[in-house]
């Protein structure tokens, strides 16, 4: 066994072109939890700070580029790991990231019935599914880029 490790922001393990038909596959349940009511503003930082906490570099990259493009301002990106300790975010935002995290940190255990309540009181059931779903699709992003790091990182 090698214990060589790719050049940071390098490409480990091209998944998406070696498994194309599973690549299909994720982009159209990707596109399909993009298609959604909840605000785009709200999804970026779900799917920042989902990638913040599973260590997924390409993830952290796109996603808060994605939110800035989108408006959000650099302040916010910047107090997102810090997202309880500051005044910057709305109680929806609060139980959306509040939920992305108990979600992406199951080895915690799984999501407890306070912060599903929490998430409930902020959300309409259809957008409560909606945000799991977004949420899911994400750390599966994470998990695959995590892991076989298959997207070169530039400097944009």
């Amino acid at each position: 066994m090698s214990t060589e490790t790719s050049a940071p922001g390098s490409v480990r393990l091209a998944v998406d072109t070696l498994a194309p038909h599973i690549n299909k596959a994720m982009n159209a349940l990707d596109a399909a939890a993009r298609q959604v009511s909840l605000e785009p503003a709200l999804l970026d930082l779900v799917r920042a700070r989902a990638s913040q906490l599973n260590g997924c570099a390409y993830c952290v990259d796109l996603h808060t580029r994605d939110a800035r493009k989108g408006g959000e301002s650099e302040q916010r990106l910047y107090a997102l790991p810090v997202w309880r300790e500051v005044p910057f975010f709305t109680p929806r935002e609060r139980a959306a990231l509040e939920l992305t995290e108990a979600a992406t940190r199951l080895t915690e255990g799984p999501v407890g019935d306070e912060v599903f309540a929490l998430a409930a009181e902020q959300f309409s059931e259809v957008e409560l599914a909606e945000l799991i779903w977004a949420i899911t699709v994400i750390n599966a992003w994470n998990r695959l880029g995590a892991t076989a790091r298959p997207w070169p990182l530039t400097l944009s």
